[in-house]
């Protein structure tokens, strides 16, 4: 199959009305979908660009990861996104296709606050229970998008994050105070395990620092919104609540 110069964008689609359903009924195999979406790219992309998560890296107590570390993913949804960065090496390995994984952290914006949670008052983990946190502003994830599919820029594998570590804590206690709202109320890492759901759980169980190097010296990526809190106040004017 001849190659040609256009590129191809996945998104795991896990958040997506089918992938969920499938996955609560124990059916979801990301390898399967893989599969099926790459024998219908005819002719082969030069480029494939997916996106997977900083969760592959596991639980490091807060020490910092590089690309190269081995992948310890402890969630269902981090072994998917192994599972897929896999399947797409092997498929790049017999296709000849360029493949590029951003792995993504938490990703924040407008309408991705947690708003409502901080409105309702519900409790944060207490600062001193509370572990580093990687993050994106989804505007300089889109900026990455597209830094990644310019031929120029080399494929890879690259870690994204804005470079600031501030806790969900710090971060959702900053959301607050630009609102001008009162400071969330807190509780103890004893008292979150037994009253956070399991996927929330599952963020806090994790805790690591994410080398972001590749993404600014080699993908050429410097984010717009370094700062969480110039993100956070640009996220907030644009939903007309400041």
């Amino acid at each position: 199959m001849a190659q040609e110069p256009l590129i191809a964008v996945f998104v795991d689609f896990e958040n997506l009305a089918l992938g969920a359903r499938d996955m609560k009924a124990g059916k979801f195999d990301i390898k399967l979908v893989l599969k099926r979406l790459l024998e219908k790219l005819d002719p082969v992309p030069r480029r494939f660009v997916y996106l997977s998560t900083t969760g592959v890296y596991g639980n490091r107590d807060g020490k910092l990861v590089v690309e190269t570390d081995p992948l310890n993913p402890e969630t269902a949804r981090a072994k998917r996104r192994v599972a897929a960065e896999t399947a797409l090496e092997a498929w790049s390995a017999t296709s000849g296709a360029e493949i590029t994984i951003l792995r993504v952290p938490g990703i924040y914006g407008p309408d991705r606050l947690t708003i409502e949670r901080i409105r309702d008052g519900a409790p944060l983990i207490q600062e001193s229970d509370a572990a580093p946190g990687n993050r994106i502003h989804v505007d300089d994830l889109v900026s990455a998008c597209l830094l990644a599919i310019d031929p120029v820029r080399p494929a890879g594998t690259y870690n994204l994050g804005d470079g600031d570590t501030r806790s969900s804590t710090s971060f959702a206690r900053t959301v607050a105070e630009q609102l001008g709202w009162p400071e969330p109320p807190t509780i103890s890492r004893a008292e979150a395990e037994k009253t956070f759901s399991p996927q929330r759980l599952s963020f806090l169980r994790e805790s690591r620092l994410i080398d972001t190097t590749r993404m600014r010296e080699i993908l050429g990526l410097t984010p717009r919104y370094a700062s969480a809190d110039d993100g956070i106040r640009a996220s907030l004017k644009e939903m007309n609540l400041i």
